[in-house]
């Protein structure tokens, strides 16, 4: 699986995927999917694994089938620390269970722009796409969902703090070996744009989920 420099990744991801970008991603077998909350990743990768007739991971729900309780649940009763440490256990575990499988995997939104998270997913040289958005849309979303869902979420009570998170963690998304602007798109104009983007083809039997 072709491996990407720091330095291929911040020149591709500056704009969005180049177009040349299948050029170098020949026999593509897994595809990691970064960014902000609301950014999309998990229903991105949902449509985008359906397409390709793929395995779909979403790293946060496998945490919370092995623990048996919510992201939040495991902040409060064990702090950050802990969730990261099982967040990073749980990777590891993924990753080397893969083999030959094809798989989409979307990241929770703090993942990545832990050192040991990033550092691992470079030694595999699986492709990261950074899903994007203006900071303002990314929060109108998380609302929308949020209402729709009946839940309360801190950070979006106070929307100075969310914008300041995302500053922040915004240079390590941009890490990522290609940056994808999902700003005004729909959720299955996205997936089409990365599987024309990536060189994939459509159509394989589905593996499911997992």
């Amino acid at each position: 699986m072709v491996k990407f420099t720091s330095e291929n990744a911040l020149k591709n991801n500056k704009n969005d995927i180049p177009q040349a970008a299948k050029e170098n991603l020949p026999h593509l077998h897994t595809v990691i999917l970064v960014g902000f909350m609301g950014a999309g990743k998990s229903s991105v990768g949902r449509v985008l694994a359906t397409q390709l007739g793929w395995r779909f991971v979403d790293l946060d729900q496998r945490i919370e089938r092995l623990e048996g309780k919510s992201v939040a649940e495991i902040f409060r009763s064990c702090g950050e620390e802990k969730f990261r440490r099982m967040e990073l256990d749980a990777l590891q575990t993924l990753l080397s269970k893969l083999h030959d499988d094809r798989c989409v995997i979307a990241l929770g939104g703090g993942a990545f722009v832990q050192d040991p998270i990033a550092a691992l997913i470079k030694a595999t040289g699986i492709p990261t796409v950074f899903l994007d958005a203006e900071v303002e849309e990314l929060l109108a979303r998380c609302q929308e969902e949020s209402r729709r869902q009946g839940s309360k979420r801190p950070l979006l009570e106070t929307p100075d703090n969310f914008r300041k998170l995302y500053e922040t963690r915004r240079p390590g998304y941009l890490k990522a070996s290609f940056r994808k602007e999902t700003g005004g798109k729909a959720v299955k104009e996205i997936a089409d744009e990365l599987i024309e983007a990536l060189g994939l083809d459509k159509g394989l039997a589905r593996t499911g989920e997992n």
